[in-house]
């Protein structure tokens, strides 16, 4: 039996154009977009209706699952929390980020049991129909810890994972150049006692001039083997970027200079950056800028990182500052993301893709020493995933 749905009155962000009018949805998919007034449907009252945000980068469901140090909540329970906030969110497809390698002195619990434990239960909900949005797995392998590669043996096979990213987050480089936002992220959020960081750094530079170039290159080769899209983290460097091209990467995430940016870019990698960097005016690290990454052609993908809203909200307030038009932002958010990870069914309100969905009104606030111009905030009305509303 055919499945047919009608939006209308809408302000239609395609491609290139915001058009007015409406959406006939059939079966699950975009069947036609008009001008024309519908006679029938869902009256979305002029709202905007956007493309579904494509997740690659969130590591949202840690703090659902830990949402105190050493407090450890029912892996279900957080998954479906994470899920309804990525959701209204406006997110639609969601690669959930699970972090493998850890020390013997790190407190954040990266074992492989853990990461396996929400990953299976991930899929057990996605699998039973339980979530919102369309769930696969983001494996973030922490290459300089010694238990990093075993753990990614859990991972290889898995049908669900869709995207290995990079990463080292030693002391003293890329992200953590500057050895105090090293400290302070780590004593801040309670890892380790200011008294205790001398001797919680060392064990860690030993460890990463043991593992970390031969745990990067035998999960890249793992990864491409299987096909899975390789992702490196934090590149700082023309080496870096230089590397990572050589391991079949083709995501740079979040760069730390516009250096290493324009390098990666030069080769055809796509660029992340987060989403908080563009609604907070910088990066809370010190490093470039995801605004000057933009405005310099060097940016291609956005992704909520830390904060499930801040796609949306980094969109409808990159249009209220002039710095580029919604069609733009929705590529950002939805369309270069699903290219990237080779979904080619979904990204773009465009007849035959997925009709993955986003109601959006748009409120406008006084500004603010970043957004001088005024503040435009998006609040997210309703949610369409396969032409079904989901929230």
């Amino acid at each position: 039996m055919t499945r047919e749905t009608v939006l209308r009155n809408a302000h239609i962000v395609l491609a290139d154009e915001i058009l007015s009018g409406s959406v006939l949805i059939r079966d699950g998919l975009i069947a036609d977009i008009g001008s024309d007034p519908a006679a029938a449907g869902e009256d979305l009252d002029g709202d905007y209706l956007l493309p579904g945000v494509v997740e690659l980068h969130t590591d949202h469901l840690e703090y659902h699952f830990s949402p105190r140090p050493g407090v450890r909540w029912d892996p279900l329970p957080a998954v479906l929390a994470s899920d309804a906030q990525l959701a209204a969110g406006g997110a639609t497809t969601v690669f959930d980020a699970v972090r493998i390698g850890s020390s013997a002195d790190d407190k954040r619990d990266a074992a492989a049991a853990t990461a396996r434990h929400l990953a299976d239960t991930i899929e057990l909900a996605a699998g039973a129909g339980l979530t919102r949005a369309e769930h696969a797995i983001h494996v973030r392998c922490e290459v300089s810890a010694p238990n990093c590669l075993d753990a990614f043996g859990e991972f290889a096979d898995d049908p669900y994972v869709k995207l290995v990213s990079l990463m080292d987050h030693t002391p003293g480089q890329r992200q953590y150049a500057d050895l105090e936002v090293f400290k302070r992220f780590h004593v801040g959020m309670g890892y380790v006692a200011e008294s205790e960081f001398d001797a919680f750094v060392a064990p860690l530079l030993e460890q990463s001039a043991l593992y970390a170039d031969k745990h990067r290159r035998a999960i890249a080769g793992l990864a491409v083997e299987r096909g899975i899209t390789l992702a490196t983290h934090d590149d700082a460097t023309p080496d870096h970027v230089a590397e990572s091209v050589a391991l079949g990467g083709c995501i740079s995430e979040f760069p730390t200079t516009v250096l290493a940016a324009g390098e990666a870019v030069k080769h055809g990698q796509r660029i992340v950056m987060g989403a908080p960097n563009i609604v907070r005016g910088g990066s809370q690290s010190g490093n470039v800028a995801a605004a000057e990454l933009l405005g310099l052609g060097l940016l291609h993908i956005l992704s909520s990182d830390y904060v499930p809203s801040s796609p949306l909200q980094a969109v409808f307030q990159l249009a209220a500052d002039g710095a580029i038009g919604l069609p733009e932002g929705a590529a950002l958010v939805s369309g270069n993301p699903a290219r990237a990870v080779g979904l080619d069914d979904r990204g773009e309100i465009t007849v035959g893709r997925r009709a993955d969905l986003v109601r959006v009104g748009a409120h406008d606030l006084p500004g603010t020493e970043h957004h001088p111009r005024g503040l435009r905030v998006p609040v997210v009305r309703g949610v369409y995933r396969e032409g079904v509303r989901v929230t």
